[in-house]
């Protein structure tokens, strides 16, 4: 086993970055399956007792769904505008979009919920692809402030529009259940583009209609 790790090790470290994000060098099925196995025996448990024996695997498939947000590209999920709205140029807001993301630092999830708003320039989004974007960016292992200012990014890049507004609101397992443990604290962060930046009626009406019970 300690040869296992030592061989991933010395892989991993010969990985290099295209964007700061995804690995150029993507390590086999089999290597994901040999690294479980170690953290497995590292924690202090045998890999090879009946309870445990697939567990390798089944972390590697959980992994492909829980981080499937680095194989998605959020111009294709905003790739199509609705033109004929009749003139519609008012706030559009989809709240309390639920999220389960993982803490770039402990790999624990934070899970909450995420607003967003903007004032359409040409047209509108579909409401489902708002949605998408927040579940593409919590499919990645993040920090929350992080995935607030991705998803307002490519508000702005691939969405044409007079100013958008991001609140997300969570709570974090790496917070909750080590370290301080200290569970129900929730962080709140956002942020602003456009008209809304340095408009703070506009402001204080996102926050109004985000919040509203």
């Amino acid at each position: 086993m300690d040869q296992v790790a030592q061989d991933i090790d010395a892989r991993l470290l010969r990985i290099e970055l295209a964007d700061g994000r995804i690995p150029v060098h993507r390590p086999s099925r089999d290597e994901a399956e040999a690294a479980v196995a170690v953290l497995l025996a590292w924690a202090g448990d045998d890999p090879a007792r009946e309870g445990l024996l697939d567990t390798p695997a089944r972390v590697a498939t959980a992994f492909g769904e829980l981080f499937a947000g680095y194989g998605e590209d959020p111009a294709e999920i905003l790739d199509k505008i609705f033109e004929d709205v009749e003139g519609y140029d008012e706030m559009v807001l989809v709240r309390d979009i639920p999220f389960v993301s993982h803490c770039e630092h402990h790999m624990a999830p934070f899970f909450g919920k995420a607003h967003i708003a903007y004032y359409p320039e040409r047209g509108v989004v579909g409401l489902s692809k708002l949605a998408r974007l927040v579940e593409m960016y919590a499919r990645r292992l993040q920090t929350q402030e992080t995935m607030t200012s991705q998803i307002l990014r490519a508000l702005d890049d691939f969405l044409t529009s007079r100013g958008a507004a991001v609140l997300i609101e969570a709570e974090h397992m790496c917070m909750s259940m080590r370290g301080v443990r200290k569970p129900g604290a929730s962080t709140t962060t956002l942020g602003f583009s456009g008209r809304f930046t340095d408009n703070p009626a506009d402001q204080a009406r996102f926050f109004a209609l985000a919040r509203e019970k």
